[in-house]
């Protein structure tokens, strides 16, 4: 079994115990002001596992599926296939706790703000699947075919818009720090990718498209 169906399947089981359990789910969500209260830090990786409701569960799950294997498939032609599984799960849990640090610190007085979702940790693998991928097909709102490359900075910039002037109860300072952690992971673990990434941008849609998803 690969780290990305065990993450499908944890998550299904943590976030369908906590849909029948508001104790488990208070308990597990990211909640700044108890976590600046009560030192309860698990929470910022806790709440990654939990959802709202299975529409929101669906959505994160059916990104880690499309696109995890493949990531992870990356990660061990790069470091082996125990190593390259390890480092891919800490990619992961690193950009869930890293997308809810800037929520902590921004609600930490705040008593009515909490989160919940691993749409940190999705954000950062499609980021790493654009960073080997750039001139792959992605389909924006599931419909609108784009190139991964403008796929990422279209994300990118929209998600850092969105957490400064929106108030549609998304998690877009999650969004955006999520899918920074996956850039920087993947560029600090595997070096050689950055000039390669850089020649593949430059080069342009040579095998466009390389792969729809």
């Amino acid at each position: 079994m690969t780290i990305t169906y065990l993450l499908i399947g944890v998550t299904c089981l943590i976030s369908y115990l906590a849909f029948n359990n508001r104790e488990l789910f208070n308990q597990l969500c990211h909640y700044p002001y108890i976590e600046a209260q009560d030192k309860s830090y698990y929470r910022m990786l806790s709440s990654g596992f939990v959802h709202a409701d299975f529409t929101h569960l669906l959505i994160n799950m059916y990104v880690l599926y499309i696109f995890g294997n493949t990531v992870e498939y990356i990660f061990t032609s790069y470091f082996g296939d125990l190593l390259g599984r390890i480092l891919f799960l800490f990619t992961y849990l690193a950009a869930i706790i890293i997308g809810d640090l800037p929520s902590y610190f921004k609600h930490k007085d705040n008593r009515m703000y909490r989160a919940i979702g691993a749409s940190g940790a999705t954000s950062a693998i499609v980021l790493m699947y654009c960073i080997f991928f750039p001139w792959s097909w992605l389909y924006l709102f599931f419909v609108i075919p784009i190139p991964g490359i403008i796929f990422a900075v279209l994300y990118l910039v929209y998600s850092s818009w969105a957490s400064k002037n929106s108030n549609d109860n998304i998690g877009h300072d999650a969004h955006f720090w999520g899918a920074i952690a996956g850039v920087v992971i993947i560029f600090a673990l595997i070096p050689s990718q950055i000039p390669t990434f850089i020649q593949e941008v430059l080069s342009g849609p040579n095998s466009w498209p390389r792969g729809m998803f």
